[in-house]
Protein backbone atom coordinates (compact mmCIF):
# COMPACT_ATOMS: atom_id res chain seq x y z
CA UNK A 1 0.00 0.00 0.00
CA UNK A 2 2.00 3.01 0.17
CA UNK A 3 5.30 4.92 0.53
CA UNK A 4 6.81 7.04 -1.77
CA UNK A 5 10.67 6.86 -2.01
CA UNK A 6 13.98 9.22 -2.65
CA UNK A 7 13.42 12.76 -3.86
CA UNK A 8 16.35 14.36 -4.78
CA UNK A 9 18.06 11.20 -4.95
CA UNK A 10 15.97 9.89 -2.08
CA UNK A 11 12.31 10.57 -0.77
CA UNK A 12 9.33 7.89 -1.57
CA UNK A 13 5.65 7.41 -1.48
CA UNK A 14 3.58 4.45 -1.07
CA UNK A 15 1.55 2.20 -3.04
CA UNK A 16 -0.20 -1.09 -3.41
CA UNK A 17 -2.29 -3.57 -1.39
CA UNK A 18 -0.50 -6.66 -1.10
CA UNK A 19 3.12 -5.58 -1.29
CA UNK A 20 4.46 -2.03 -0.72
CA UNK A 21 6.37 -0.09 -3.30
CA UNK A 22 8.27 2.95 -3.77
CA UNK A 23 8.20 5.32 -7.01
CA UNK A 24 11.69 7.20 -8.01
CA UNK A 25 11.46 9.03 -11.37
CA UNK A 26 7.92 7.72 -12.05
CA UNK A 27 8.96 3.90 -11.75
CA UNK A 28 8.30 1.75 -9.10
CA UNK A 29 9.79 -1.15 -6.86
CA UNK A 30 9.24 -3.42 -4.59
CA UNK A 31 10.47 -3.33 -1.36
CA UNK A 32 13.14 -5.83 -0.18
CA UNK A 33 15.04 -6.80 3.10
CA UNK A 34 16.06 -4.17 5.75
CA UNK A 35 19.18 -2.07 4.58
CA UNK A 36 22.58 -1.71 6.50
CA UNK A 37 23.55 1.03 9.30
CA UNK A 38 25.44 2.94 6.16
CA UNK A 39 22.40 3.08 3.88
CA UNK A 40 20.68 5.14 6.78
CA UNK A 41 21.64 8.30 5.97
CA UNK A 42 19.89 10.63 3.18
CA UNK A 43 18.92 14.24 1.99
CA UNK A 44 16.23 16.64 2.30
CA UNK A 45 14.68 18.46 -0.75
CA UNK A 46 17.34 21.43 0.46
CA UNK A 47 20.15 19.16 0.03
CA UNK A 48 20.48 18.98 3.75
CA UNK A 49 22.00 15.51 5.30
CA UNK A 50 19.52 13.97 7.47
CA UNK A 51 20.56 11.53 9.99
CA UNK A 52 18.04 8.64 11.27
CA UNK A 53 16.58 9.68 14.49
CA UNK A 54 17.78 7.28 16.89
CA UNK A 55 16.06 5.73 19.71
CA UNK A 56 12.88 7.88 19.05
CA UNK A 57 9.54 6.23 20.40
CA UNK A 58 7.05 5.41 17.97
CA UNK A 59 4.52 5.89 20.09
CA UNK A 60 0.68 5.88 18.68
CA UNK A 61 -1.80 7.36 15.91
CA UNK A 62 -4.99 8.32 17.50
CA UNK A 63 -7.69 9.78 14.87
CA UNK A 64 -11.03 10.01 16.99
CA UNK A 65 -13.52 10.85 13.85
CA UNK A 66 -12.30 7.21 11.98
CA UNK A 67 -11.71 5.01 14.96
CA UNK A 68 -7.58 4.96 14.09
CA UNK A 69 -5.85 3.89 17.26
CA UNK A 70 -2.71 2.08 15.76
CA UNK A 71 1.13 1.94 17.28
CA UNK A 72 3.69 3.41 15.14
CA UNK A 73 6.69 1.95 13.72
CA UNK A 74 9.52 3.93 12.31
CA UNK A 75 10.65 2.83 9.22
CA UNK A 76 13.83 3.57 7.27
CA UNK A 77 15.27 3.00 3.92
CA UNK A 78 16.43 0.22 2.72
CA UNK A 79 20.07 -0.36 1.41
CA UNK A 80 18.61 -0.58 -2.40
CA UNK A 81 17.10 3.16 -1.80
CA UNK A 82 13.94 2.00 -0.99
CA UNK A 83 12.20 3.10 2.23
CA UNK A 84 10.74 0.36 4.46
CA UNK A 85 7.38 -0.48 5.75
CA UNK A 86 5.80 -1.43 9.12
CA UNK A 87 6.69 -4.82 10.09
CA UNK A 88 5.65 -6.08 13.15
CA UNK A 89 2.26 -6.05 12.43
CA UNK A 90 1.86 -4.52 9.28
CA UNK A 91 -1.46 -4.44 8.27
CA UNK A 92 -2.73 -2.01 11.38
CA UNK A 93 1.01 -0.45 12.13
CA UNK A 94 1.28 2.86 10.97
CA UNK A 95 5.04 3.80 9.45
CA UNK A 96 6.73 6.84 10.47
CA UNK A 97 9.51 7.99 8.01
CA UNK A 98 11.80 8.15 10.51
CA UNK A 99 14.72 10.04 8.43
CA UNK A 100 12.42 13.17 8.39
CA UNK A 101 11.06 15.01 11.81
CA UNK A 102 8.96 12.90 14.41
CA UNK A 103 5.68 14.20 14.78
CA UNK A 104 5.54 17.49 16.71
CA UNK A 105 9.28 18.42 15.54
CA UNK A 106 9.34 21.60 13.00
CA UNK A 107 9.17 20.78 9.50
CA UNK A 108 6.92 17.42 7.55
CA UNK A 109 7.06 14.28 9.57
CA UNK A 110 5.57 11.70 7.47
CA UNK A 111 3.40 8.58 8.50
CA UNK A 112 1.98 6.24 6.26
CA UNK A 113 -0.36 2.49 6.41
CA UNK A 114 -2.14 0.18 4.33
CA UNK A 115 -5.32 0.91 2.86
CA UNK A 116 -6.13 -2.92 2.70
CA UNK A 117 -5.09 -6.10 2.98
CA UNK A 118 -4.37 -8.70 0.69
CA UNK A 119 -7.62 -10.12 -0.16
CA UNK A 120 -9.07 -6.51 0.28
CA UNK A 121 -10.07 -6.55 3.68
CA UNK A 122 -9.50 -3.23 6.17
CA UNK A 123 -6.26 -2.17 7.47
CA UNK A 124 -5.50 0.83 9.46
CA UNK A 125 -5.84 3.64 6.85
CA UNK A 126 -9.03 2.29 5.22
CA UNK A 127 -11.35 4.97 6.24
CA UNK A 128 -8.29 7.90 5.75
CA UNK A 129 -9.89 9.46 3.23
CA UNK A 130 -13.22 9.67 5.46
CA UNK A 131 -11.73 12.45 7.04
CA UNK A 132 -12.69 16.21 7.11
CA UNK A 133 -10.63 19.20 6.98
CA UNK A 134 -11.13 20.58 10.66
CA UNK A 135 -10.65 16.78 12.48
CA UNK A 136 -8.23 16.47 15.02
CA UNK A 137 -5.46 13.93 15.19
CA UNK A 138 -3.50 12.65 17.93
CA UNK A 139 0.00 11.64 18.07
CA UNK A 140 0.97 9.98 22.01
CA UNK A 141 4.26 9.47 22.52
CA UNK A 142 6.18 6.76 24.96
CA UNK A 143 5.86 9.51 27.32
CA UNK A 144 2.47 10.22 27.34
CA UNK A 145 2.47 13.59 25.32
CA UNK A 146 -0.44 14.19 23.55
CA UNK A 147 0.46 16.24 20.17
CA UNK A 148 -2.88 17.40 18.51
CA UNK A 149 -2.52 17.96 14.69
CA UNK A 150 -5.46 19.65 13.04
CA UNK A 151 -6.12 18.72 9.22
CA UNK A 152 -6.03 21.51 6.79
CA UNK A 153 -5.89 19.80 3.07
CA UNK A 154 -6.38 16.33 1.56
CA UNK A 155 -5.50 15.67 -1.49
CA UNK A 156 -5.43 12.90 -4.84
CA UNK A 157 -2.07 12.39 -6.42
CA UNK A 158 -0.67 10.28 -9.31
CA UNK A 159 2.07 8.98 -8.45
CA UNK A 160 4.61 11.13 -10.64
CA UNK A 161 2.76 14.37 -9.97
CA UNK A 162 3.11 14.56 -6.13
CA UNK A 163 4.47 17.38 -4.83
CA UNK A 164 6.89 15.67 -2.91
CA UNK A 165 9.07 19.14 -1.51
CA UNK A 166 5.79 20.01 0.43
CA UNK A 167 5.29 16.32 1.79
CA UNK A 168 8.72 15.56 2.54
CA UNK A 169 10.66 19.01 2.95
CA UNK A 170 8.40 21.91 4.09
CA UNK A 171 10.34 23.36 7.06
CA UNK A 172 7.99 26.60 7.63
CA UNK A 173 6.01 25.45 10.41
CA UNK A 174 5.04 21.86 11.97
CA UNK A 175 3.32 19.36 10.16
CA UNK A 176 2.49 15.92 9.62
CA UNK A 177 1.05 14.37 6.46
CA UNK A 178 -0.50 10.84 6.16
CA UNK A 179 -0.44 8.83 3.19
CA UNK A 180 -2.10 5.59 2.06
CA UNK A 181 -3.05 4.53 -1.37
CA UNK A 182 -6.08 5.36 -3.52
CA UNK A 183 -8.20 5.06 -6.64
CA UNK A 184 -8.34 2.15 -8.86
CA UNK A 185 -5.76 -1.35 -8.94
CA UNK A 186 -3.57 -1.53 -11.91
CA UNK A 187 -3.23 -5.58 -12.36
CA UNK A 188 -0.46 -5.39 -14.94
CA UNK A 189 1.29 -2.47 -12.68
CA UNK A 190 0.73 -3.80 -9.01
CA UNK A 191 -0.14 -0.74 -7.79
CA UNK A 192 -2.93 2.02 -7.32
CA UNK A 193 -3.73 4.91 -9.87
CA UNK A 194 -3.83 7.53 -6.67
CA UNK A 195 -2.30 8.12 -3.67
CA UNK A 196 -4.61 10.02 -0.91
CA UNK A 197 -2.25 12.76 1.25
CA UNK A 198 -3.60 14.49 4.31
CA UNK A 199 -1.85 17.51 5.20
CA UNK A 200 -2.36 18.29 8.92
CA UNK A 201 -0.67 21.56 10.98
CA UNK A 202 0.20 21.59 14.87
CA UNK A 203 -2.02 23.29 17.34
Amino acid sequence: MQIWRRYWYIFAVLSVSALLFIPIEGRFFPTGTRGSVASQITHQPSGRLIIPSIGVPGGRLIIPSIGVNAPIEPVRRLSDGNMAVPTLEPWDTAGWYQYGPYPGERGSAVIDGHLDRPGGSPAVFWNLRNLHIGDDIMVVNSGGKVLHFRVVNMQYYTPTDAPLQTIFGNSGGTFLNLITCAGQWIPTQHQTTLRLVVHTILV
